[in-house]
């Protein structure tokens, strides 16, 4: 990218902005999962629309656009799933010791005492922590990627907290990162997220005398739920449910009470710990 502030024939400047365009086309390929999630975090956007918006851009629009977003340079620079370094030593490989890093924790319960702390000091600093403890229901698909993306840069990941509970208490819990934060933030009791939304969907399922379609799309969000931690409205308009009308049609079986319904469900999801 300091190829394009330094150098001034445009004609250069144009063959190093398509040179970032066609790195940026073989990382997509690697970008996967978290990877992702990140990439469309920082920009905005999907990797595919990124790369479309660099490529109909001139090279000072590049230029300007990744000067104004030195996050999304970094993290470019970082090496992705699928990509390996290989290091070349001509000494005979030994294995000395074989543990888990945790960051700068070295043990788990250290690690895990780090993420309590963290949790609690940024508290007041970071809406997206508030909302978790007081009201997950408010909580948008932006603020959770966005928190976990901030979590992570941490180095607390939702696969680190998992393992070091495991190690630290020999139980294996799927919380979800909400999950983890709120145990150490409220003491709420640590479960598996799968566990809580299907006993909270069995609470709303018994809640009122539900029509058959009506039942049958709450199962249906239930199994949503299981995959998302957040289903709203964007979610409801993909997938099956867009086959379906997505949520405009589903909202007219619900009598025009679907928001409000996928509260009361989330409502339940974190309630029923209890």
């Amino acid at each position: 990218m300091r190829e394009l502030n330094e150098v001034e024939d445009e004609e250069i400047r144009q063959d190093i902005k398509e040179q970032i365009v066609a790195k940026l086309q073989r990382k997509k390929r690697t970008l996967n999962g978290s990877r992702r999630e990140e990439l469309e975090t920082l920009t905005g956007q999907s990797p595919e629309a990124f790369i479309k918006q660099l490529r109909e851009s001139t090279p000072q629009q590049v230029s300007d656009w990744f000067n104004s977003n030195a996050n999304v340079v970094d993290f470019l620079d970082r090496v992705v799933d699928g990509e390996t370094t290989v290091v070349i030593s001509e000494h005979d490989d030994e294995l000395r010791r074989l543990e888990r890093g945790y960051g700068d924790a070295a043990k788990p319960d250290d690690y895990l005492e780090s993420f309590r702390k963290y949790i609690h000091e940024n508290m007041d600093a970071v809406e997206a922590l508030q909302i978790v403890c007081q009201r997950p229901r408010d909580l948008t698909r932006q603020q959770l990627k966005e928190l976990k993306l901030q979590l992570d840069q941490c180095h607390f990941s939702e696969t680190n907290l998992r393992t070091a509970v495991r190690e630290t208490t020999n139980q294996d819990i799927a919380a979800t990162i909400i999950g983890y934060i709120r145990h150490v933030a409220l003491n709420d009791p640590l479960i598996a997220y799968e566990d809580r939304v299907k006993r909270a969907m069995t609470k709303i399922l018994a809640s009122r005398p539900w029509t058959q379609p009506q039942r049958k799309w709450l199962e249906r969000i239930g199994k949503q739920l299981e995959k998302e931690v957040i289903v709203d409205k964007e979610a409801l308009d993909r997938g099956q449910f867009k086959d379906h009308g997505g949520f405009p049609r589903l909202n007219k079986v619900f009598d025009g009470k679907l928001a409000e319904i996928l509260k009361e469900i989330s409502d339940a999801v974190w309630q029923v710990a209890a």
